[in-house]
């Protein structure tokens, strides 16, 4: 992978050429609420090493959107959504949630929506360093080898970029003014020193690579009945999490043609009481306890063993919106000691 430097003072009018190849998307705070939006005026682009509330799966995997419209002949997909983008300020662990996407959505057969999105938008990663709930360093997902176009390590003076794909080349040939095609051992130097320091600044951790064995080993525990009777049902860990992706479908028709409409897709959470529920009224996850852990194992151990790694990459979005203090660090602690928590 080849490896460039660019002097910060060239940044800014780099990333806003950037449009040449696509609509600018990128963190930005919008009343008072970082989000992922589209960057009209540079000045709304917002480089900082906290996350967005919601994660940068909604650009591929929108929260509503409409498939097709059908009628008694048949069916048209509804491709309006797609257009060419180039997204900016992407972390390390947002890069590794949607690869963890890829596996579900780009599999054989692959769904066109996610598929074409995801062909349709270039990622311009950058470096962060820990926030107060940051876990990437457990998950190994605080470093990124692939998934983006182009990488930035900030490195004050200096970035060190690295280019991850030919069109990330194409972007540096645009402006190779602004490249020093040049990396000195110094400045690896620098960049391993930054590496060490930024790894002394992580202030949680939990046994991320035990916890398929653990989940396992506690499928029956009375843990799981403890943090169902917390639980509100409120599904926000599932929204904020960039690598879950269940979603509902519902037939809307046209009210005055009943042969004619369109079929919606709506983001929906195993966490919801419905979710689970099936013809004849039974619901085979019906109590909180059981969707709790139902989703847990599928984080921290079913996904692994079907994709090779396990869903969560440790953004800590979990343990900020969690009104009732369930996420991946409280479960974790308590099924490693194996008792119960006391309130």
């Amino acid at each position: 992978m080849r490896i460039l430097k660019m002097q910060s003072k060239f940044l800014e009018e780099f990333l806003e050429s950037l449009s040449k190849f696509g609509v600018l998307y990128g963190p930005a705070w919008r009343n008072g609420v970082l989000t992922y939006d589209r960057i009209d005026n540079f000045g709304d682009l917002a480089l900082v090493d906290e996350l967005p509330m919601i994660p940068l799966k909604k650009l591929f995997h929108p929260k509503r959107f409409d498939m097709f419209q059908f009628d008694e002949e048949g069916f048209t997909p509804d491709y309006s959504l797609f257009e060419k983008r180039v997204v900016l300020g992407v972390h390390p662990c947002e890069i590794h949630g949607f690869l963890r996407l890829d596996d579900v959505f780009l599999e054989e057969p692959s769904d066109p929506y996610y598929a074409g999105l995801r062909k349709d938008t270039a990622i311009i990663g950058f470096s962060c360093l820990p926030t107060e709930n940051s876990l990437c360093k457990s998950t190994g997902t605080d470093i990124v080898e692939e998934g983006f176009d182009l990488f930035f390590v900030d490195l004050h003076e200096f970035y060190l970029v690295w280019v991850g794909s030919s069109l990330g080349h194409d972007m540096v040939y645009e402006r190779e003014e602004f490249f020093d095609k040049t990396v000195t051992h110094d400045d690896i130097q620098k960049y391993i020193e930054w590496r060490m320091d930024r790894d002394g600044m992580f202030k949680r951790s939990f046994s991320y690579w035990n916890m398929p064995d653990i989940m396992e080993l506690s499928y029956d525990s009375e843990i799981w009945k403890y943090f169902g009777r917390k639980c509100l049902a409120c599904g926000q860990c599932t929204m904020v999490c960039p690598t879950c992706n269940c979603y509902t479908l519902t037939d809307i028709f046209d009210v005055t043609n009943k042969v004619s409409g369109r079929r919606e897709r709506v983001w929906d959470s195993c966490m919801f009481v419905d979710y689970s529920l099936v013809a004849g009224d039974h619901n085979f996850r019906e109590s909180r306890a059981d969707r709790l852990k139902l989703w847990y194992t599928h984080k921290l151990k079913a996904f692994g063993d079907e994709y090779g790694k396990p869903a969560c990459v440790g953004c800590g979005r979990c343990i900020e919106t969690c009104p009732v203090d369930i996420n991946v660090l409280t479960v974790s602690e308590a099924l490693l000691s194996g008792e119960v928590p006391k309130d």
